[in-house]
C-alpha cells in the first residue's frame, strides 16, 4: 500500500531474516558470477549435463560465459528426498566448489551442503568421462564453480612405468651376474699373503 511503509517489523522473526539472507545471497551470486548473465541470449551460455533424471526428479546443467574459469555447474532437485554421495558427470577433470546451496542453515534449511571442494575422478557418468559425488538437498538448488586441473597419470600408465623400471633392474642384475669376476675373493687374497710370507 502506498499509504504506509513496508512491514519492517517482520524482520524481527527468524524465518523472515533467513529469507532476507537468501535473497541477498542470490543477488550477490548473480552479480558476482558472469556465467549467470553474460551469454543469456546465446546457446553457448547453457549446456545440459543431465536433463532426463526422471527417477530422481533432478536436473543438472552448466551456465557459461566466454571464459571457461567462470563456468558454473548447477544441480536442481525437485523431489523432497536428500541424495547423499550422488554421482554427477562434470565437463572436465578439476575441482568443483559449492558457492550456493538453498538448503544452508542460514536460509532456514537442514544444512545438506557440500562444505569441501570436490575433486573429480575419472569415473564415467552422464556420458562424460569425469564425475564428482555430491550431497543434493531436497527441493533445493546447488551451484558449483569449476576449475580445470590436469589429470594425474591413470593407474594403467603408472603400472606400465613401474613394470618398465622393474624390467630394467632385472636386466642390470642379469648382466652383472654374467660379467666375469675380476676381483679375487678374500680367501684367495689371504692364501696368497700366507704363501708369500712362507716363501
Amino acid at each position: 500500500s502506498e499509504a504506509r511503509e513496508l512491514d519492517w517489523y517482520l524482520l524481527e522473526e527468524p524465518k523472515h531474516q533467513q529469507m532476507q539472507q537468501n535473497v541477498a545471497d542470490l543477488l550477490h551470486l548473480y552479480r558476482s558470477q558472469r556465467a549467470l548473465y553474460a551469454l543469456d541470449y546465446q546457446t553457448e551460455g547453457f549446456e545440459w549435463i543431465n536433463s532426463i533424471s526422471a527417477n530422481e526428479n533432478m536436473l543438472v546443467f552448466l551456465r557459461k560465459s566466454s571464459i571457461e574459469e567462470q563456468m558454473l555447474l548447477v544441480v536442481v532437485n525437485f523431489s523432497n528426498l536428500t541424495y547423499a554421495n550422488h554421482k554427477i558427470g562434470v565437463p572436465f577433470s578439476g575441482k568443483y566448489k559449492e558457492v550456493f546451496n538453498s538448503d544452508a542453515a542460514m536460509f532456514g534449511g537442514d544444512g545438506n551442503i557440500n562444505p569441501r571442494v570436490k575433486r573429480s575422478r575419472r569415473d564415467e557418468c552422464d556420458e562424460l568421462p569425469n564425475s564428482i559425488r555430491v550431497t543434493v538437498p531436497p527441493m533445493g538448488i546447488s551451484v558449483f564453480t569449476c576449475t580445470r586441473v590436469e589429470e594425474p597419470p591413470v593407474r594403467e600408465e603408472l603400472r606400465k612405468t613401474a613394470a618398465k623400471k622393474r624390467s630394467a633392474v632385472r636386466k642390470k642384475a642379469v648382466k652383472a651376474a654374467a660379467a666375469p669376476k675380476t676381483r679375487r675373493s678374500l680367501k684367495e687374497e689371504l692364501e696368497e699373503k700366507v704363501y708369500k710370507e712362507e716363501h
